[in-house]
């Protein structure tokens, strides 16, 4: 797909929408899930690309966008560099909470379309990538945010090596996780807990304690 199909993809599958959690956020938002992942599915399996993930507001981006808009201080005029950005609503939230930068960074080329889509929504200017930077030694991001990433082990390994070289470089690090399992527990400060409203298509469960962690290097 071309990326002038891609937008007409997103924009064809999703409308704005807001969560009560964070309403100062308007996202492109599908309705449904099941109709989505069968287009998906359809449309896009032999090109390898991923599921949607873009198009719905996951529990661990939602607990983070509140975080940072009710702590502001944490990203002002700070380089922020956004992992694994999805819808992009973390972004978003960095940006309206005053950061000097923010880039979000997804290897599914959608998610990237998704992202810019939402920024535009937003009034916000946000860079976006598509590298993959677990293999990097580090980032230039004075603050790197990511949630809902450790939903699987070698994932979190990875993710979990790459931040703490970050750290090594000086990076502060915030993330948010909904309990999935593979998030460390030993070594990180616990900064706030959120109950996400969440959607039975999406989770096992109406609603989601997501908790906001901050890794610490010893």
């Amino acid at each position: 797909m071309t990326p002038t199909e891609q937008e007409a993809f997103v924009r064809a599958n999703t409308a704005p929408g807001r969560s009560d959690l964070v309403p100062e956020i308007e996202l492109l938002l599908a309705s449904e899930m099941t109709p989505l992942w069968h287009a998906t599915e359809d449309s896009l399996s032999h090109n390898g690309l991923q599921p949607p993930y873009w198009a719905f507001a996951w529990p661990g981006g939602l607990a983070l966008a509140r975080y940072l808009l009710d702590h502001p201080q944490t990203v002002r005029d700070q380089r922020v560099f956004v992992f694994a950005a999805g819808s992009g609503i973390d972004a978003i939230a960095a940006a309206k909470a005053g950061a000097a930068d923010v880039v979000a960074c997804d290897i599914d080329p959608f998610a990237r379309v998704a992202i810019a889509l939402n920024a535009r929504l937003n009034g916000v200017e946000i860079g976006i990538s598509g590298e993959d930077p677990l293999g990097a030694r580090g980032t230039r991001a004075d603050v790197i945010i990511a949630g809902d990433v450790y939903y699987e082990p070698e994932m979190g390994d990875r993710t979990t090596a790459w931040l703490r070289r970050c750290m090594l470089g000086g990076a502060d690090v915030i993330l948010a996780d909904p309990g999935r399992g593979y998030m460390p527990t030993h070594g990180v400060d616990q900064l706030a807990t959120y109950a996400v409203p969440t959607s039975l298509e999406l989770e096992d469960r109406e609603v989601r304690h997501t908790t906001i962690w901050r890794p610490r290097l010893y």
